[in-house]
Parts: C-alpha cells; structure tokens; sequence
C-alpha cells in the first residue's frame, strides 16, 4: 500500500516530485484532514495560528516540522503523533544571517544605509572583526555553522554549552563560565533553543555584565531576551543589538524598540532563502524512505 504524504502547498509537492510508492496530497491544516490516514503530515512553515488540533482523529506516522525550533508546538500536537524537526534544513541559511547582522552592526552598514537615503557621503571609522572577541551562547547545529563562518574573520570564538565538552576540535564550556565568558566578549550570539531554562536567559543582570559597546545578537527566540530591559541598554548606549528575532513578535508598531539606538533588526528571515524547499523536500525524501523500511524517522522531538 501507498504511503500517504500531505504538504501544506504547490511548491513544496513540486520539489518533492514522484515518489515510487507514495501518494502526495495537499493540506496546510487550516481545514479538515483529506483523509483519515496521512502517514507523514507536513506542517506548513509559517505555523501562525494553526490549529493543530486538527491532528485529531488522524492516523499518522509522523508529524514533520519545516522549521528547526518546535517550541510553539509544546503543549499543542493531540497524542498519540510523533512529530519531528527540520535538523539540517536551516543551520546554513540562520548563520549566514547572524554574520551579516554582525558585520552590518560592527562595520556600520545601518548607518550607511540611513545616510544613503539622505544622500550624504558620511565616512567613519568602524569595527571589524579581526581580533574581535566573539561568544556563543549555545553550540547546536546553528551556532557551530556561525562558528565556521566567523573562523576566517580572525576574530577569537568561543562557545558555552549546557556542559562542558569538545565538538569538532573546539572547547566548549560549560555554564559555569558563562559570566566570564560574558563579560569579555566584545560580541554575544545568542543561539538557544526556547525553554523554560532559556526564557529571558538574557535578562537585566545578563545585559550589565555586557562590557560597554558590545554587540548582542540574537538569532535564536524573542523570548531568550528580556526586551524591555535591552531597550533600557540601547537607550543608555551602552549596549548594541542586531537582532532577527523579538518578543513580541511580529513587533508592534508602536514599540519602543522600532526606535532604540544602536540596533541592527530583521523580521525572522533567518531561513527565509529561496533554497529552502528542495532541503525540506531532501529531508522528506529521508523521511519517506525511512518510514517505508519501517525504520525510525530523523530527528524526532517532545512536543508534550
């Protein structure tokens, strides 16, 4: 028999392509199941409001997220499905980012840019990275691709885990050097995934043990950050911040963040790359060839 796979759009069905043996069908979880089996169910990426009670009463093999964090599934996937992340699809594409909000910040290019639309030739002196001392706060998937983007920038890297160990010929600390680490960095990356252990890890008393001038970027979760009091730093100037994700999000227009100085800001578009479709359809060819060998799928998660 046929394994069942919905996806939630055209595009996605079209990088798939033919599957020997698979049955594609399209549904974004925003009406009833097509059917009463879908063995593997694609969850759309942009997940908003979705009802994922609509999971209910649907036979599934697995539940496939195209996002790598799976936090705002907790608590909202029935029983009974097993549910899956999209490990190897955006670690790339969210460190690329993180560079760039990094090099715009130190090198200035938000104030160019606002000089561009004034039509001002404004020259100053900036910050580069050689030499520069960087930290990641977390050394997952993300934070290790950031680290090889950043190793030919000749800037000091270091990383501070849950526990000490050594991954892939780098020294990660422990959390226990975590105020230390802090403390000197002249650049904190903040690359987490959101739990209750992270929640507003970046608090008050995190952003003060920031040295004076030091950039915070944050390209993990809004909510790893206390915004109100990075806003206080920003308005004090002591702080900078490139951020791709905030909290809340979307940003309400009348934020005071919007406004804050020294902030470098773009709207969660860690993975938003033109490649992303043929990596999740690679991920979902896996997938279907391993819950066709009757083999256990990759990178399965506790939504409960």
């Amino acid at each position: 028999m046929a394994l069942v796979v919905s996806v939630p759009d055209e595009a996605l069905a079209s990088a798939l392509g033919e599957l020997d043996n698979v049955r594609v069908v399209l549904w974004d979880l925003r009406g009833p199941a097509p059917e009463p089996t879908i063995d593997l169910v694609v969850v759309p990426y942009s997940m908003g409001a979705l009802d994922l009670a609509r999971l209910e009463g649907v036979a599934t093999q697995l539940v496939q997220t195209q996002t790598l964090g799976y936090d705002n599934l907790v608590g909202r996937v029935p029983a009974g499905h097993r549910v899956a992340n999209a490990v190897g699809v955006h670690e790339g594409p969210t460190a690329e980012l993180a560079v760039a909000l990094i090099l715009a910040a130190r090198r200035g290019l938000d104030r160019a840019l606002r000089a561009q639309g004034r039509h001002e030739w404004s020259r100053a002196w900036t910050e580069g990275l050689d030499g520069a001392r960087v930290v990641l706060v977390g050394y997952g998937g993300v934070a290790r691709a950031i680290a090889a983007r950043l190793e030919p920038f000749d800037c000091a890297i270091e990383a501070v885990a849950t526990r000490a160990r050594r991954v892939e010929g780098r020294d990660v600390h422990g959390p226990e050097d975590l105020e230390v680490l802090v403390e000197g960095a002249d650049v904190v990356v903040l690359a987490v995934p959101l739990s209750p252990s992270t929640d507003h890890l970046a608090d008050a008393a995190f952003l003060a043990r920031m040295k004076d001038g030091a950039l915070l970027v944050n390209v993990s979760r809004g909510r790893v950050v206390d915004t109100d009091a990075l806003v206080a730093q920003l308005r004090a100037g002591r702080l900078r911040a490139a951020l791709d994700v905030v909290d809340p999000e979307p940003l309400p227009a009348e934020h005071p963040l919007w406004d804050a100085p020294g902030l470098v800001l773009s709207p969660h578009v860690g993975g938003l790359v033109t490649s992303m479709v043929d990596r999740v359809a690679s991920l979902l060819r896996d997938q279907v060839d391993r819950l066709s060998r009757g083999q256990a799928p990759r990178n399965v998660v506790d939504v409960s």
